[in-house]
């Protein structure tokens, strides 16, 4: 009940059931007080999206029978157990819903699944409130000095998110190119206390702010002059396609479905990962560059607003549940 999605649902007014997850020997227990949860509130669709979570619902659902099991996967990471997780994605779910092209084309090799099994549904934006148009974040409570191009992240703060490389990266443009940057970090995450130790590190501590987090994120991206997504790994993250609907440019990493939003030289500039030398090519250009980052911004614009918005992600998603309860 302390989670930040338990707290929310409530406060939004839907009905939720809190459920433990960290109590191995009493899954079996949560999994069939699940199910006859399922059962007694007739839930005719349930999507999980994780891990542990997602087996103990799917295994709940199918004893409760729910109609409709649909597993959505957003993370372009290697599956560990293969044989093991084919019962999740093929035997036991009706439909796979992905983020991203990668993963589910990795998804489709891994475990044979047919087109008609899987969907790639990003996440839609929200193109009232990701608009270009509106209020900025006020930063005067911070030291940034004055016209000092702003590098933004809005992310959970992992090691595999690569604040670490955009720390060196700040380092080199300053060191190598003479051009001072500050960084707006705005989330918070296990890994928080080593990013900022590799930001020391560098000596590049008095051109990082770390807000914490943030729920005036539209605010703090009309704020920015580049978004900066030096992901590890990734499926398709949220701050690319909100930079690209509110027409903010975005360096990011050339990993797993990254490039199916931010196309290079089309939407936005993407560099190799782990490659500071590169990522910090790929700022200096985009500051540089303008006429040409300003034509990016255009075209990343509109490929949003005609392909990803939150109403066109929704219109899909009942699309798919309602096709796939007329066929169970």
């Amino acid at each position: 009940m302390d989670s930040q999605i338990f707290q929310r649902a409530s406060q939004a007014g839907v009905p939720v059931l809190a459920q433990r997850f960290d109590q191995r020997s009493w899954l079996p227990f949560h999994i069939l007080r699940l199910a006859w949860w399922l059962h007694r509130q007739r839930i005719e669709i349930v999507n999980p999206h994780s891990s542990r979570d997602g087996w103990m619902l799917t295994i709940a659902a199918r004893i409760a029978r729910v109609p409709l099991i649909i597993r959505s996967r957003h993370f372009d990471v290697p599956i560990p157990n293969k044989s093991l997780s084919r019962l999740m994605y093929k035997e036991w779910s009706h439909h796979i819903l992905t983020t991203s092209p990668k993963i589910t084309s990795s998804l489709i090799s891994t475990f044979d699944l047919a087109a008609d099994e899987i969907t790639t549904l990003p996440t839609g934006v929200d193109l009232e409130r990701f608009k270009p148009e509106g209020p900025k974040a006020d930063f005067s409570a911070y030291a940034i000095p004055p016209q000092r191009p702003l590098i933004g992240m809005i992310t959970v703060i992992r090691a595999a998110k690569g604040i670490q490389v955009l720390a060196e990266a700040v380092h080199l443009l300053k060191n190598q190119h003479g051009i001072e940057v500050h960084c707006i970090i705005a989330g918070e995450g296990p890994a928080l206390e080593y990013v900022k130790s590799v930001v020391t590190q560098f000596s590049v501590e008095t051109q990082f702010t770390f807000l914490g987090h943030r729920e005036d994120v539209p605010d703090i991206m009309r704020s920015l002059g580049i978004i900066a997504i030096p992901s590890f790994h990734e499926a398709i993250p949220q701050s690319g396609l909100q930079a690209l609907a509110m027409g903010v440019p975005v360096v990011a990493s050339d990993v797993g479905g990254i490039p199916s939003i931010i196309r290079h030289g089309e939407t936005g500039r993407l560099v190799p990962p782990h490659d500071a030398a590169a990522l910090a090519a790929g700022i200096r250009e985009t500051l540089e560059q303008k006429l040409q980052t300003q034509a990016m911004c255009r075209v990343g614009q509109q490929f949003v607003t005609t392909r990803c918005t939150l109403d066109a992600m929704l219109d899909q998603l009942d699309a798919i549940y309602r096709q796939h309860l007329g066929e169970c």
